[in-house]
């Protein structure tokens, strides 16, 4: 199917929204209740763990409700405009924590969090399903997955880029009422950018096409040997990811430290972000032109390993200490992720086509529900092992009532500067035997399957 410029610039449109509120979330939720409201870092990244497990059964259980979904609407756009609207309204409520004493708001904070990771499920399942759902060939696949991919990328971006000064800008000498401020902005921005790609995505989903029962579904989804392997990738490519964000804004504010720590943070920041949209929007097609999406993944793999290994050469002889050369490696890892958060969407399509001709049965919705929780459960292993870590090398938080920025001791300065960068090495190292050893569906096979399955529809029309 055709899509027209204004569907394929709406899709867009929801993707930058629906990351900026992730990103928002899984880059600062540590920080804001560890560091500024004064929470055990342990013990929130034993609740972002517990709440991945929630995930496990109710992600994929709502994959089997879109599937399952007829309406008048269609089969996505009811899902995605109720979730957005209660996802916001718990947004709000994660970052704009009333005073309580310790042990309510950790109940508070488990409450919020679960609900965040339950609403956030309800809109952006039907969102990535739509993909499969609207195109018919690989390319036309891989064509809205960059779409999609590459705004979401300026979401998470635009995050990245402009929270800490937005925090300081709003909240003057209180980060807690900075990110209130924060918070809300992005779930009005949210709201706006979902319904928008609500009223301009027009669904037109087979009318024949047969409900499986929830046995039925699930079985299909684990006869997929290759969704199960862009899954896994998924999970330690996001995980490596997110852990450099949750260490590296105390790497920041207690390393390098100064007054200005927030502009630094955010200029960084922002040298990142454009890299990253740089990477989805001009480094991946070029590449793409000449090279295969797996020789690219390839490429970008191994190109972010060396970035994370010029960075930690630089933490250990001190040249870590120059924004200058921090930036270098900033520019390669973040580059390296945008291109290869659009090629395992399109991976993640293409193995849609590969379990239908394996299974006899189109599953988008349930495969899709997959790249939500393991997204969501990236940034939970990344969270929970920054909790761990922090705690580990003794880190002292800084809330509002400790007055003036804590100073860390030497170890554990070092401490924070080898997990900012071992661990992601040895998450995407992870990622890249997976890869090589489990993964068969390059570009030619997945071609070669879809015109089998196109060819199979238009013996039966």
């Amino acid at each position: 199917m055709e899509l027209t410029l204004k569907q394929k610039t709406a899709f867009g449109i929801g993707a930058v929204g629906k990351d900026m509120v992730y990103a928002l979330s899984a880059s600062y939720v540590m920080y804001y209740y560890q560091d500024v409201l004064g929470l055990s870092a342990s013990f929130v990244g034993v609740v972002l763990m517990a709440a991945r497990f929630f995930d496990a059964f109710n992600d994929p259980f709502m994959g089997v409700l879109v599937a399952k979904t007829r309406t008048r609407w269609g089969r996505f756009r009811p899902w995605i405009f109720s979730g957005t609207l209660l996802n916001a309204l718990v947004l709000y409520a994660l970052f704009a924590a009333p005073v309580l004493d310790e042990a309510a708001l950790m109940v508070y904070f488990s409450v919020m969090y679960i609900l965040w990771g339950v609403t956030y499920t309800m809109m952006d399942i039907p969102y990535w399903s739509m993909i499969p759902a609207v195109t018919r060939t690989p390319k036309d696949r891989e064509n809205l997955s960059m779409v999609g991919r590459t705004c979401a990328g300026v979401g998470s971006a635009l995050i990245a880029m402009f929270t800490m000064l937005l925090v300081g800008a709003l909240g003057g000498n209180s980060e807690r009422a900075g990110f209130r401020w924060v918070a809300l902005i992005v779930a009005v921005i949210f709201a706006v950018t979902e319904l928008v790609c609500c009223i301009s995505m027009k669904e037109t989903t087979p009318s024949e096409m047969k409900t499986a029962t929830v046995k039925e579904m699930f079985s299909a989804l684990f006869r997929n040997d290759q969704a199960m392997v862009v899954v896994g990738s998924i999970v330690l490519i996001n995980s490596a990811l997110y852990l450099t964000s949750n260490f590296i804004i105390y790497f920041f504010k207690y390393d390098l430290g100064g007054a200005g720590w927030k502009a630094t943070y955010t200029l960084f920041s922002t040298v990142g972000g454009a890299a990253q949209i740089l990477g989805m929007m001009v480094l991946y097609p070029l590449l793409r032109k000449k090279f295969s999406s797996t020789q690219v993944f390839y490429l970008s793999l191994l190109l972010a390993l060396c970035g994370y290994g010029m960075l930690l050469v630089f933490c250990l002889t001190g040249l870590s200490h120059s924004l200058a050369l921090l930036c270098i490696p900033g520019v390669v890892v973040f580059a390296c992720n945008g291109m290869l958060s659009v090629l395992t969407t399109l991976f993640l399509s293409n193995s849609v086509d590969y379990g239908q001709l394996k299974t006899g049965r189109r599953e988008e919705s349930v495969i899709f529900s997959m790249q939500t929780f393991v997204v969501k459960a990236a940034s939970g292993v990344a969270v929970f092992l920054t909790g761990i870590g922090l705690d580990l090398i003794g880190l002292v938080g800084n809330t509002e009532e400790t007055g003036p920025v804590a100073v860390q001791s030497a170890g554990t300065l070092l401490g924070l500067r080898l997990m900012m960068t071992v661990l992601p090495m040895l998450v995407l190292a992870g990622a890249l035997v997976l890869f090589r050893r489990k993964f068969v569906l390059t570009d030619a096979r997945a071609a070669e399957i879809s015109a089998q399955l196109h060819g199979e529809e238009a013996h039966h029309d």
